[in-house]
């Protein structure tokens, strides 16, 4: 079945939908569930004028009273065809392993690693990325995000991500696990010019708990917001391109079931922005997916100075079979767009 573009009444009618782009190909339900989880993807005009909080910043925060404790800033440019960084920083519990290349394209890999080992309560994390024109960056995680018990405070990660012309970005960090009373907030502002390229993905998952059910974390909340910036005088004001939330609260509701869920347990995306995204795509890639075991939707934005987004949401009970749904999909973009293999980053 074929992917379709939502308008912004549609956009209305999912607001409660953690599989927002699956009812593209099915009735709209749970329009009215506000407690359950929180998922859209807003087309430019579809929410407002899009001057929402500042990046990182969620509704509510306050955001004063929290010093880091990790943080990280990269910047990456093109030297000949090869992508080096010129500026590191970190401090406190985050960092990066030394750069090395997978392939001879020139994209450079770092693998982001917390040696503390999980994000607990009251935890900050702020990641900082800047990658120039034509350069490419692929970051990685070495390991699973871990949310344990957050008493007191929730443990929150912001990031900003600043694309140039030309530039590609692929993020492939493991999976969110969120275990037993864990609350977690992560922000993520991207910023792409009309050339960019920018992959990245998502899996969250529940953690173990004593009586072996899952979801007895407290909170998942997860805000992506994607602006598309003009490359130069007189092209165009740019403006926002999507704005995707998860919200997912447990306590309050059964999440298990219809119009929430759906009897899943994991939740997957991948938000792929390129001007080469349009509907064609969308259907080869639900195509694609359509052969796994999870439940699979994608949806489109509108174009934003002639680039475009799609947001790929699966549901699955399975770590492995989301990242095989989301390594089907973006081996098929590296290969077509960039003529490289698909990702195997050989962690374990």
């Amino acid at each position: 079945m074929s992917a379709l573009r939502l308008s912004p009444g549609d956009l209305t009618a999912e607001a409660g939908r953690p599989d927002f782009g699956a009812a593209a190909w099915r009735a709209p339900r749970g329009a009215h569930r506000r407690e359950g989880p929180d998922s859209s993807l807003r087309e430019l005009g579809a929410a407002g004028d899009g001057h929402g909080p500042k990046s990182g910043e969620a509704a509510g925060t306050n955001q004063s009273v929290r010093e880091p404790m990790g943080e990280l800033e990269l910047v990456v440019e093109d030297r000949g065809g090869r992508s080096v960084t010129t500026h590191q920083f970190h401090r406190g519990a985050l960092r990066v392993l030394r750069p090395h290349y997978l392939d001879a394209s020139g994209q450079v890999c770092y693998v982001l690693v917390n040696p503390g080992g999980a994000y607990l309560g009251a935890d900050l994390y702020v990641i900082d990325v800047e990658v120039a024109d034509g350069a490419k960056l692929l970051l990685a995680t070495q390991s699973a995000t871990k949310i344990y018990r957050t008493p007191g405070s929730f443990a929150e990660q912001r990031m900003r991500l600043r694309l140039g012309e030309g530039a590609r970005v692929e993020l492939a960090p493991d999976q969110v696990i969120a275990y037993r009373e864990a609350s977690y907030r992560q922000n993520t502002h991207v910023t792409v010019r009309p050339s960019s390229s920018l992959i990245m993905a998502e899996i969250i998952t529940p953690g173990w708990s004593p009586d072996g059910a899952s979801f007895r974390y407290e909170e998942l909340r997860l805000r992506t917001e994607i602006r598309v910036e003009s490359g130069g005088a007189g092209a165009g004001a740019g403006g926002l391109l999507a704005l995707d939330n998860v919200l997912i609260r447990p306590p309050l509701g059964d999440v298990t079931g219809l119009a929430f869920m759906e009897g899943f347990s994991h939740l997957g995306s991948l938000i792929v922005v390129d001007p080469r995204v349009d509907q064609a795509l969308a259907d080869e890639l639900h195509e694609i997916t359509a052969g796994f075991g999870a439940h699979t939707g994608i949806s489109l934005t509108a174009a934003v100075l002639g680039t475009a987004g799609l947001v790929l949401r699966s549901l699955s009970n399975s770590t492995e079979e989301l990242q095989r749904v989301a390594g089907a999909a973006t081996a098929l973009l590296r290969k077509r767009w960039y003529g490289q293999d698909p990702l195997d980053l050989r962690k374990y």
